[in-house]
């Protein structure tokens, strides 16, 4: 009778069963196999062979026990497995399943999923994040054998998942070496000073090389940016080379001021060729006009002469004696009453006057007036009160003689 059946108040001294303790009496422990036998009779596993007889019974009752003991294992590890064969996919990822090491035509998106364990591999890749490296390459040869040393950081992100888990075994280390790779190409190929001073453009060039090579990879890697963050000589030459570079932008200073000057003299000196040009046209215009009229001077005297040659001569005589004396510094006067002439420096007294009283030049018939009066105690037969005629001194500036 079991331990819990009716009638039975709790006086059987093993309530696990018929088997005795280890240790005998009421201290044995409980044997297991009795333990789960009713744990799983309980279930209803084992059928109806827990209340089997003396011999056929107990041993139908262990066959009964491991089987219903290896059902339960297989129970359980079949809820193992279904439980571990769910997973999440992130939004920023992307699942690749592999099945007995085949892939699945789609890509698996975001979301809760199911596939079965040991039998598909899930691949979980990130396909949004922009992921950074950079790589320092020294000792690089330039292809005009100077060495230097640069730092270049790439910028990638994974494009195609299916091919960066399938079609390259790491795609993180063929990035590395094809990195170096173009670095070390584009540096080979180029001057010292274009690496050093345009930089942007070693960039592009490792860039659009760098991508090349992910693609003939087939690693699914897009390649986003390229920056050259660092380009110098190597430590021993560094000083040296800096002397270079200082006096290469002394050269560029002085060419940009030498340049400034030519943007300032040219434009000068262009216009100062116009301006020339354009007064040797205005002399040549002016030298032919005046010889033209001239000329025609010449043809209407000629004619005048032809006509009446004795008036003619003595009119060009008068002309060119009124023309000499005009531009005569010297004034000469004749004085009645004698044979002398007087000579008046009117010149002089014209300056004297005008810095004097700051006036000019008489012009009008009545400045020559008073300019006369001024004159009068200097000519002889002139009385204190009179005064000089102005026509009389004007005619003598003229170099004309009055009788």
């Amino acid at each position: 009778m079991a331990w819990n059946e009716p009638g039975n108040n709790g006086n059987d001294p093993d309530p696990w069963g018929s088997g005795g303790g280890r240790r005998g009496g009421n201290q044995g422990p409980p044997d297991i196999d009795e333990v789960i036998r009713n744990l799983l009779g309980r279930f209803g596993i084992l059928g109806g062979g827990a209340k089997g007889g003396s011999g056929g019974g107990k041993q139908g009752s262990g066959k009964g026990m491991s089987g219903g003991l290896l059902a339960g294992f297989v129970v359980v590890a079949l809820v193992v497995w279904g439980f571990l064969g769910f997973y999440i996919v992130d939004e920023a990822e992307r699942a690749v399943v592999l099945r007995f090491g085949r892939v699945l035509d789609n890509t698996v998106g975001p979301g809760l999923h199911w596939n079965p364990p040991l039998v598909d591999e899930v691949n979980k890749v990130n396909v949004q994040e922009l992921n950074a490296k950079e790589y320092q390459n020294r000792a690089m040869l330039t292809t005009d054998e100077n060495i230097v040393d640069i730092v270049v950081n790439v910028q990638y992100r994974i494009d195609d998942p299916v091919k960066y888990v399938i079609a390259v075994q790491d795609p993180e280390r063929s990035l590395d070496n094809a990195a170096e790779s173009a670095t070390r190409h584009v540096v080979g190929g180029n001057f010292m000073d274009q690496i050093l001073n345009t930089p942007q453009i070693l960039a592009g060039a490792v860039h659009e090389r760098l991508q090349d090579y992910m693609d003939l990879y087939n690693t699914g890697i897009f390649v986003s940016q390229v920056n050259v963050t660092d380009a110098q000589p190597p430590e021993a030459v560094r000083d040296a080379f800096e002397d270079v570079i200082r006096a290469r932008e002394d050269e560029q200073r002085a060419q940009n001021q030498a340049q400034q000057y030519a943007n300032r003299v040219i434009p000068e000196a262009r216009g100062e060729a116009q301006r020339q040009i354009e007064q040797a046209n205005a002399y040549k215009e002016e030298v032919i006009a005046r010889a033209e009229g001239d000329a025609s001077r010449f043809d209407q005297l000629l004619f005048e002469y032809q006509k009446a040659p004795e008036v003619t001569r003595q009119r060009m005589y008068i002309d060119s004696i009124q023309d000499v004396m005009t531009a005569s510094s010297k004034i000469m006067i004749d004085v009645e009453g004698g044979n002398n002439m007087l000579y008046v420096p009117l010149d002089k007294i014209l300056e004297q006057n005008a810095s004097v009283t700051g006036a000019a030049r008489p012009r009008s018939a009545s400045e020559w007036r008073d300019f006369a009066d001024e004159l009068a105690p200097y000519l002889p037969n002139v009385s204190s009160g009179g005064a000089v005629d102005a026509s009389r001194l004007s005619d003598a500036r003229s170099g004309v003689t009055r009788p």
